[in-house]
């Protein structure tokens, strides 16, 4: 029976495992920290508000990521994040304290956008026009096309006649927390993958899916089950320090774990899921034509600032913010365990200006943002205040990312690679990552 060793228990890794053992495979999955999941993790927090269950980030998903779906019905927690009926954002501008909302009908695509965007008060009549017309030519693109990954999405939409307020009001609105960067800053070809797939191919591939747990159940506790029903062998605390050929033309990894004692695992095939520059250190000579282009592969950082007031004081699920450095907020007090009061997430995508910054700094900035855009929170108590950040939350997804981002396959026989940093056309999302644990077991069963 063939074995299969998988470096790395984040979505990517787990994925390749669960998908190696059901072709017959014998499956090793060992992961660096003492728990899967990646970087889509909770934690537990004593908080003066009680103990408190903490995503490290506001992780959610759309319709249209078909794959992160059949992992969750693959580790029983599909139930557990359900999406919207239809799509439907609620979108605040803190200057006017407006409220305007992007959804969708039942309509055929493109129409199932236009009544929503009709009525969506923070663009103007012209401004609207606009945006159906470069939607229009946005459909028209092929993200495939390797002459979109040479420009930015910021320059196609000043050549399409978007303006600075229409870029800030709805494209960036969506593309910045899809993508982790502005507009200026992204590939077409990624922004093109994004919106036509999420807004310009099926009515409903937009709804939102959100998780009503945390989500080290999904990851960890859920993941863990399933890899053990399916007799994988999971390593926790177990980190790859060398990865080389041995002499029956297998594989042969270099370990540490939970003791520092090190150890070795063989195996005929391996899947390495770890990030681009742990695989850069790990790969044998020979397996990229340039292993270098991992290091240009360039990290885009996540700042998460985290609220706990007395009492409530916002009545949506979640809601985006214009005119204010608050981004995205979500209401996690029902998975965090809180009994009383209630918890916001604020996550803020883009933040390489914020991300070292002190908590008192950003608590300074944000509390009085989060009273402009939620009057009740002025007259609230605040029980807790602080801060998660994930520098390495994705790559950057700038233009010419595609050329350093490697298939699957590489040219040392048995060895493949996945996460979200490889070529699955996605960007570096929860679908991404699942999608490349599929590529990576389908070429390794191959």
């Amino acid at each position: 029976m063939t074995s299969a060793l998988v470096i790395g228990g984040g979505l990517a890794g787990t994925t390749a495992a669960l998908a190696l053992a059901d072709r017959g495979m014998t499956v090793t999955l060992t992961e660096a920290r003492p728990r899967l999941g990646g970087l889509a993790f909770s934690f537990t927090r004593d908080s003066p508000a009680g103990t408190l269950t903490v995503d490290n980030g506001q992780h959610v998903y759309l319709r249209c990521c078909t794959a992160y779906q059949g992992f969750l019905r693959r580790v029983g927690g599909a139930a557990l994040a359900p999406v919207q009926r239809r799509m439907e954002v609620p979108v605040l501008h803190a200057g006017t304290r407006r409220l305007g909302r992007l959804r969708r009908t039942a309509a055929p695509v493109p129409l199932h956008l236009a009544g929503g965007l009709a009525r969506y008060p923070h663009l103007g009549l012209a401004e609207r026009a606009s945006v159906g017309r470069a939607a229009l030519a946005l459909r028209r693109l092929d993200p495939a096309d390797p002459a979109l990954d040479g420009e930015s999405f910021g320059d196609w939409l000043h050549r399409h006649g978007q303006n600075a307020a229409t870029v800030a009001a709805l494209w960036d609105l969506v593309g910045v927390a899809t993508l982790n960067a502005r507009a200026h800053d992204v590939s077409l070809a990624l922004a093109a993958k994004v919106f036509r797939t999420g807004l310009l191919t099926t009515p409903g591939a937009a709804d939102i899916g959100l998780p009503e747990v945390p989500l080290g159940r999904l990851h960890d506790t859920l993941a863990a089950a399933a890899l053990d029903r399916a007799g994988v062998r999971t390593l926790l605390a177990t980190k790859a320090r060398t990865l080389h050929r041995d002499e029956q033309g297998g594989w042969r990894a270099g370990l540490t774990g939970r003791d520092d004692a090190p150890h070795t695992l063989t195996a005929d095939v391996v899947v390495l899921a770890v990030p681009q520059r742990e695989a850069h250190g790990l790969l044998p000579s020979g397996a990229l034509h340039d292993p270098d282009r991992l290091l240009a592969l360039t990290d885009a950082p996540i700042l998460n600032i985290h609220v706990v007031y007395d009492r409530q004081v916002m009545g949506v699920p979640f809601l985006a913010a214009l005119d204010s450095p608050v981004q995205w907020v979500f209401d996690r007090t029902a998975p965090a365990g809180l009994t009383s009061g209630q918890y916001l997430a604020l996550s803020q995508s883009a933040a390489g200006e914020e991300i070292d910054l002190p908590a008192k700094v950003l608590r300074k900035r944000y509390l009085p943002e989060l009273e402009r855009l939620l009057p009740r929170a002025a007259r609230a108590g605040v029980r807790d205040f602080f801060v998660t950040r994930e520098r390495t939350a994705t790559f950057a997804p700038a233009p010419g990312t595609a050329r350093l981002r490697p298939p699957a396959v590489t040219g040392a026989r048995g060895l493949f690679l996945a996460g979200a940093w490889t070529a699955t056309g996605w960007p570096a999302t929860m679908e991404g990552a699942v999608r490349s644990g599929l590529a990576a077991a389908r070429a390794a069963a191959a």
